[in-house]
């Protein structure tokens, strides 16, 4: 089963990349992005879509320009994440046949993102929003957008997210941060998975 949760690997180094992602996966998680602020993103990235890509979508996040679109994508990325909504990034990703989540904070920019081809929407940041934001602007976009909740959102609160229209989560420090082992990671997911679960229902 695929769960719309967007593991957010900010800070992961290269020797750990592989076997993070193999415990995200083996716990339920199969979308993965490795922030370009990270060590060495492009070579994390790598070694993922390398060794996991045939069993989940790994790509970047914190991604800034069209640059940065192509390294993704030479690195055999296919998750193109933002912080905010660049046309830019959004056509150079959808160019490359990559998949685009533009951050956004108003209805402009979310339909500015779908306008541009994005192929859902990051709600960034969730908790300065909440989630009647998401109700709200869930009565004017298109029903079959996929809005994922991105800061502020975890396993405490996926089931308020859900009843508000989101349709998904990015998650990051609830997951990972720098310094856990991966049995920690591997932890954290599936304490995130059953609570995911149990949302749903």
């Amino acid at each position: 089963m695929s769960r719309n949760i967007i593991a957010i690997l900010r800070g992961i180094t290269h020797p750990q990349a592989v076997e993070a992602a193999e415990a995200l996966i083996e716990a339920g998680i199969d979308q993965i992005e490795v922030p370009l602020n990270s060590p060495e993103p492009l070579r994390s990235i790598a070694a993922m879509a390398e060794n996991c890509g045939d069993r989940a979508l790994i790509g970047a996040g914190t991604v800034l320009t069209a640059d940065d679109v192509a390294a993704v994508k030479a690195a055999g990325g296919r998750l193109v994440v933002s912080p905010d909504c660049n046309p830019e990034v959004i056509d150079a990703t959808k160019a490359a046949a990559m998949l685009s989540y533009p951050g956004v904070f108003s209805p402009t920019e979310a339909f500015t993102a779908l306008r541009h081809g994005a192929d859902g929407l990051k709600i960034f940041p969730a908790a300065q929003l909440g989630p009647s934001y998401v109700k709200a602007i869930r009565a004017v976009l298109p029903p079959e957008t996929p809005v994922y909740a991105v800061g502020g959102a975890g396993p405490d609160n996926f089931g308020t997210w859900f009843a508000a229209g989101a349709t998904g989560f990015g998650l990051g420090t609830s997951l990972y941060t720098p310094g856990l082992t991966t049995a920690e990671i591997a932890q954290r997911a599936a304490t995130i998975v059953a609570a995911y679960d149990a949302a749903l229902g």
